[in-house]
């Protein structure tokens, strides 16, 4: 039976760009040390926040090179591995290069809008397909389509490499119900930075983090303390980032993790169409939250 390895803080990894769209390595490799220092428990590389359908074949082979060696099996590394064209998934996952990976986080078809058999039919054949385990990803506000905590729970039943699911449906209430009655071989994961104090709470085991990418060090910390029950003082830590979490969203993602980064000197403030980066009002904003919190970096 497959085991998640992918608990505690997960960092899903920005892609950064230089002024001319390229990609910027050194910044990358800067960026992949200071969150290993920082105390990440794992990477989730080539996800959303890495802007990966603007990445081409040739990026991807490249980035994902530069970050099994450069890591060298110090974090586990957890990859995206999704789309809407199952065949060609299947294809991928049985013919690529899976070396150094840890397991393939695989998100729930997009524009397609199946429906539940449809979803379970998908991971089906992702989960009999992928040799490495398999981490679910459900997040409707980006796919226009829900797996219902039913479905969820089926798949995890069925299929042993099916090992967690990063949960970003904002559905408390559904997130409950799997930690609930979920194998225990299975895992839930937090998809929000902002709900993963009362997810832990509740029984998740941990996030895949956007501010993580900024703030290693202190939103380990208090993932830390709230997988140990230290609720109070993991709590302190989650207020402070409060009014953080809502910026770094409110011109979407990684526009304001981006911005945050910048603001820290650590990167370019470049993003690919059709994303761009946040307004100046937000970047004031997210430049004078991180004055006031005294961060070292």
């Amino acid at each position: 039976m497959a085991q998640n390895k992918f608990k505690g803080l997960g960092v899903a990894l920005i892609t950064p760009f230089r002024n001319d769209g390229s990609i910027d390595t050194e910044a990358l490799v800067r960026l992949v040390e200071f969150q290993i220092r920082g105390g990440i428990d794992f990477l989730c590389i080539m996800g959303t926040t890495a802007e990966t359908p603007t990445l081409s074949t040739d990026e991807k082979r490249m980035l994902k090179q530069l970050l099994v060696e450069r890591v060298a099996g110090r974090v586990p590394l957890l990859m995206g591995c999704g789309g809407n064209n199952t065949a060609a998934l299947v294809e991928e996952l049985k013919n690529g290069d899976w070396k150094g990976i840890d397991g393939v986080l695989s998100v729930c078809p997009m524009y397609n809008k199946p429906s539940q058999e449809g979803l379970y039919q998908h991971f089906r054949a992702v989960a009999q397909a992928s040799p490495i385990p398999v981490v679910l990803y459900n997040v409707p506000g980006r796919t226009g389509v829900n797996m219902t905590a039913e479905t969820t729970l089926r798949l995890a039943r069925d299929f042993d490499n099916i090992v967690a699911i990063k949960e970003a449906s904002g559905n408390i209430t559904q997130m409950d119900d799997i930690i609930k009655n979920k194998p225990a071989s299975f895992d839930v994961i937090s998809g929000d930075d902002g709900i993963t104090f009362p997810l832990i709470t509740l029984g998740a085991v941990g996030v895949i983090s956007v501010i993580g990418n900024a703030l290693p060090a202190e939103f380990s910390r208090m993932v830390r303390l709230a997988l140990h029950g230290d609720y109070s003082s993991a709590l302190t830590i989650h207020h402070k980032f409060a009014e953080l979490f809502k910026l770094l969203f409110v011109d979407g993602n990684p526009a304001g993790v981006k911005a945050m980064l910048a603001a820290m000197g650590m990167i370019e403030n470049q993003l690919r169409l059709p994303l761009v980066p946040t307004r100046l009002t937000t970047m004031e904003q997210i430049s004078a939250i991180l004055r006031d919190l005294n961060i070292k970096y």
